[in-house]
């Protein structure tokens, strides 16, 4: 039977074709170009490091040591209301709560910002043009003396309102203020990873105005081209479908010209928009999963970072001996654990749930609500520590095998993204360098590296 098989395959490699090298050429050509420009849209995503929360502000309360500033608030309520790792853990229901506190802490002091944004839309209102004007050239002179100091955090940007019918000569008007200021005030040498944040698009029109406005002033003011990146913001339902019905949001990025870097989703006006009444507008509603899923698909392999929304419950304690000028009871002091407790809850759970739908940002609101966002951060990832430093290493050793015999390893998307999770966890401090060079046997190099193809090549030599 198997010399009847082996003497079949045989015949058949002698079997007669039509389909000649000559005649495919030009078929195969316009494929191969085709998938040249597809993948030239969908370079693969970056390696560059993606924060993991963005901190909002108003504009009108920024100052130079903004970070210093809610990092000790951000530890000032983790004393009150956590001050040990059983009380923490109990709060949020953490495994593991000994090892995820003391990094809390740790991170708060070293790093409590990873990224900054200086809001002039919905965090700081509406006000007359000279304040506006005053709080723009404010902030740029701040960021300017952060810089000089070095305590900017490794992301800083400013979120203009939108450009709308209505505000569209504010907002690029706060935007050439601040910008004219900082490159005055640093000489042109301008925050990496400086970004503008657009908030409410919906149309393509949208953003290359914006890129427009920002090629004009990095000219005027003798900047390089690119300078200052794009954020958009995903609130309406006209930036997902556009009038066509046809996916809108890769035309947007399109539209900014290669400044955009980032997209974030906010649920709370999408949401609205819809007719969802406030009661039933938070981030586990189906329709958010709709726009954030939306998102992925339309996104993915871009290299455009994706952002979650925020948890609008603050970790406020309700009473204040400052306030009421007398200590607080014992009820009183109850009602205050419980409530920062509960917010707590219910931010780390909003940023589980981002995490285990793939995104790997979201937002904050007020510095009290840094201890919760690290600790859900530092479990996602340690939870899964043991497991993913096991696959990884099979993986790569299957993947050694493979290349060894000739064979073609075509899972590599799966290599890469075990890597990219020890990346992440890295970067936000949920793990040491060393330990993660320990649990998967790559070097710091190779870490730092972030590409599962080249760890290949280069143990191959």
């Amino acid at each position: 039977m198997r010399s009847e098989f082996l003497g079949k395959r045989d015949e058949g490699l002698s079997m007669k074709r039509s389909l000649t090298a000559e005649s495919l050429r030009n078929v195969t050509q316009r494929l191969a170009q085709a998938q040249a420009a597809l993948a030239k849209r969908y370079p693969g995503d970056t390696r560059a490091r993606q924060p993991v929360h963005i901190l909002y502000g108003g504009a009108h309360l920024f100052r130079s040591d903004i970070v210093r500033r809610m990092g000790e608030k951000a530890i000032q309520a983790l004393d009150e209301f956590a001050p040990d790792f059983v009380t923490f853990g109990q709060a949020l229901g953490l495994p593991r709560s000994e090892i995820i506190y003391a990094r809390v802490r740790e991170k708060l002091q070293r790093e409590p910002v990873e990224d900054y944004g200086i809001d002039f839309e919905d965090g700081y209102g509406h006000r007359s043009d000279d304040e506006e004007d005053g709080h723009a050239r404010a902030a740029a002179e701040h960021v300017a003396a952060a810089k000089e100091r070095s305590e900017l955090p490794q992301f800083i940007g400013i979120r203009i309102k939108p450009l709308s019918d209505e505000c569209r000569e504010r907002a690029l008007r706060t935007l050439d203020i601040f910008l004219t200021a900082l490159a005055e005030k640093t000489g042109g040498a301008l925050p990496s990873n400086l970004s503008v944040t657009l908030p409410k698009v919906s149309m393509p029109d949208e953003a290359g105005t914006l890129a427009d406005a920002l090629e004009i002033l990095e000219v005027k003011l003798g900047l390089p081209v690119g300078s200052v990146q794009i954020e958009l913001m995903i609130e309406t339902t006209r930036a997902i479908l556009n009038e066509s019905g046809e996916n809108n949001l890769l035309r947007l990025v399109s539209a900014a010209r290669g400044r955009c870097v980032a997209m974030h989703f906010g649920p709370y006006d999408y949401t609205a928009i819809l007719g969802i009444i406030a009661a039933y507008q938070n981030l586990a509603h189906p329709a958010c999963d709709f726009a954030r899923g939306m998102m992925q698909v339309a996104l993915t392999g871009t290299g455009i970072r994706l952002a979650d929304g925020p948890t609008m419950l603050m970790p406020i304690a309700p009473h204040s001996t400052v306030k009421e000028g007398a200590p607080l009871s014992s009820q009183q002091k109850d009602e205050n654990r419980r409530t920062v407790r509960d917010a707590w809850k219910l931010h780390y759970d909003n940023i589980r749930r981002s995490l285990a739908a793939g995104f790997y940002q979201s937002w904050d609101l007020h510095p009290a609500q840094l201890p919760a966002r690290y600790a859900a951060v530092y479990a996602f990832f340690l939870e899964e520590l043991d497991a993913a430093a096991e696959r990884l290493k099979n993986f790569i050793a299957k993947a050694m095998q493979a290349t060894r015999v000739g064979a073609v390893f075509d899972d590599a998307a799966t290599g890469q993204g075990l890597l990219n999770y020890f990346v992440r966890a890295v970067n936000c401090g949920a793990i040491l360098e060393a330990q993660a060079e320990r649990v998967t046997g790559l070097t710091s190099s190779e870490l730092r590296g972030g590409s599962f193809s080249k760890i290949l090549a280069e143990r191959q030599r």
